[in-house]
């Protein structure tokens, strides 16, 4: 009914207020996806769930960008629905809508509409301020996620071993720095990231990884390996931004080579997009290792000159076009297993809240790896004498464990009390000529001729040639015994050093025989582990590097390992033995257990590598 009032008076009839409050309203958005008048609400109460999310992820600075970028996506979406329930299809016929319900209906719609902008208004602040945070002091910060050991990655890291290929006999020291790459187990490896290849982004999770330098995912051109049925493939025809390179490649690993062939491609880092970035898509990946692994691929953080191909890593091209500011790199790895937050890989400098005090630098001696020369270990404070003349080490962020020669790894084996393998052929050289050895050290002989002179090792008058560097006659000779006469050196090899740490401490002869006999018995697994007692790690010594003058210590709860929870929990010893010859090694493989105890920062600058507490 009409008003019997006139307009004069400025007042509106009913029908002039209704055909107001229906007229169409400016906010019209095409009806896609529309929300009902009922599920207003619903839509109000979601948002601000939303928006209460990402306030409690915006304070976790290091690893709330990504997550906030998505649920900022979805509280858009959001938004756009809200106002969509603003529209009427062209095509309904249900177009007369009850004064009413249409003033109520426009009211709440108007509520919603204003508060959902307001709520996008503060999130995309809230975001330019995370952002900038990102980039205000010219870092970029890639989350990492930890991957908790399980025994059956445990079992599978065991087969993966059983296939490495022999180190005595495989001319490591000859070969070039890529033959390091050949030891890697990544089974081992608990930390991982992500990144994305193309445009529109496909994303891979990968190892950020020291000790190696070139970038590889599985290809969607990997028909016939088993590992590719289990992981994210790279599909270059989704993508605008693939140029094609078609360039062969192949990767050998321990447990098999990764083979392919090279394209290029837009690489995203966290919020860096680097252009034209050269990697490889797998089409080939053997052995169990990739079956089973947890990550798709490896992003390289090595040097150019072990990539394979020549290929400019990824970090190369992030400082060609500019990307970051400082020549510099850092990880933070998270060892606090009750922590979700697995570290922190930062692009461009370093996070001073993630270590303490000042780090100790040491220069690179050797470009490729991340190399580096190291002092004496330590047993419990007491000195093993082992790498008194030098032993070079590599800090390796694809690494799980802590590797070294088999000579110190056997003495903290028997130090924290870990379970080892009886080597008869060590037990004989101890009995036959032990007492022998102890003499000729306590007469001052050239420790590293003691093995020559009496018969045991080859000696050509200028360096030991047993660990690995042998003659064609020798090869042979050591295949017709089937590597008897080396094993036998190597037993001599270890036990003078053995007994050197012993007169170091001014043990008696009859205990230093005694105690490199128990050593015998003590010899790190084949398989690269050793189980120790999770309830005697209040009784284990701390083992402790030699860096840049500076000592690092490793307390048991560090160095050693839990795998599985609960009462089927197994502790297994962090260190794993490795045996390089010269003139490479003696070499050291600094990998997590290290790692994690010492936040570490790779200059490429200046070339060194530098060592703080991590907190």
């Amino acid at each position: 009914m009409s008003s019997s009032r006139g307009n004069g008076g400025g007042l509106e009839s009913d029908d002039q207020r209704n055909e107001k409050v229906n007229s169409p309203v400016s906010l019209s958005v095409p009806c896609e996806d529309v929300r009902t008048e009922e599920n207003l609400a619903d839509v109000h109460e979601e948002n601000q769930q939303l928006f209460e999310e990402v306030l409690t992820q915006t304070k976790k600075t290091n690893t709330a960008l990504a997550k906030q970028s998505e649920l900022y996506e979805k509280l858009i979406l959001g938004t756009s629905k809200s106002i969509g329930a603003d529209c009427i299809p062209a095509n309904s016929p249900d177009t007369n809508v009850k004064p009413g319900a249409s003033r109520a209906f426009a009211s709440v719609k108007m509520g919603i509409y204003s508060k959902t902008v307001a709520v996008s208004l503060i999130v995309s602040f809230l975001l330019f301020l995370s952002a900038s945070a990102e980039r205000n002091d010219g870092t970029f910060r890639v989350g990492l996620k930890k991957l908790k050991l399980d025994p059956k990655s445990r079992i599978a890291a065991r087969v993966g071993s059983k296939q490495l290929k022999p180190l005595r006999g495989y001319g490591l020291g000859d070969s070039g720095d890529a033959d390091i790459v050949t030891l890697k187990n990544y089974l081992d490896a608990q930390y991982y990231g992500e990144i994305a290849i193309g445009t529109p982004p496909q994303k891979f999770t990968v190892v950020f990884d020291t000790g190696s330098s070139n970038l590889w995912v599985p290809s969607s051109k990997c028909y016939f390996s088993i590992a590719c049925l289990f992981h994210s493939k790279y599909k270059s025809s989704r993508s605008s931004t693939y140029e094609k390179n078609g360039k062969s490649a192949a990767i050998h690993y321990g447990t098999g080579a990764i083979a392919g062939f090279f394209s290029n491609d837009a690489v995203t880092v966290g919020d860096l997009v680097v252009k034209d970035q050269e990697f490889i898509e797998a089409t080939k990946e053997p052995g169990i290792t990739f079956v089973l692994a947890k990550f798709d691929g490896i992003l390289g953080l090595g040097f150019q000159e072990i990539s394979v191909g020549n290929a400019a890593p990824v970090w190369y091209n992030m400082l060609k076009q500019g990307l970051i500011k400082e020549p510099v790199f850092s990880f933070w790895l998270n060892r606090n297993a009750d922590d979700e937050e697995g570290g922190e890989l930062v692009f461009g400098g370093v996070d001073p809240n993630h270590y303490k005090g000042e780090h100790t630098y040491v220069p690179v001696t050797q470009k490729g790896y991340w190399q580096f020369d190291m002092g004496d270990v330590l047993i419990g404070g007491a000195p093993t004498g082992y790498c008194e003349s030098g032993c070079s080490a590599i800090a390796d962020s694809g690494t799980s464990l802590l590797a070294g020669p088999t000579t110190v790894i056997t003495m903290i084996n028997h130090a924290i009390g870990a379970a080892g393998v009886v080597s008869q052929q060590c037990k004989t050289v101890v009995d036959q000529y032990g007492q022998t050895i102890l003499d000729l050290l306590l007469s001052e002989t050239q420790p590293k001729k003691i093995c020559s002179q009496i018969g045991l090792c080859t000696f050509d008058g200028k360096r030991d040639v047993s660990m690995g560097i042998e003659s064609v006659v020798d090869k042979e000779n050591a295949k017709s015994s089937n590597g008897v006469g080396d094993a036998a050196c190597s037993a001599c090899e270890m036990a003078v050093v053995w007994i050197q740490s012993q007169l170091r401490q001014n043990m008696t002869q009859e205990r230093i025989l005694d105690y490199i006999n128990d050593l015998c018995e003590r010899l790190p697994s084949p398989m690269g582990e050793s189980a120790v007692d999770c309830a005697q790690l209040s009784t284990m010594p701390t083992v402790s590097l030699t860096i840049g003058g500076k000592v690092f210590d490793l307390a048991p709860e560090e160095y050693v390992l839990k795998v599985g929870e609960g009462p089927a929990a197994q502790c297994i010893s962090g260190f794993i033995a490795l045996d390089v010859a010269p003139p490479r090694g003696p070499l050291w493989i600094l990998g997590d257990v290290f790692m994690g105890k010492y936040h570490t920062v790779f200059d490429f600058g200046k070339e060194q590598v530098g060592f703080a507490e991590a907190v």
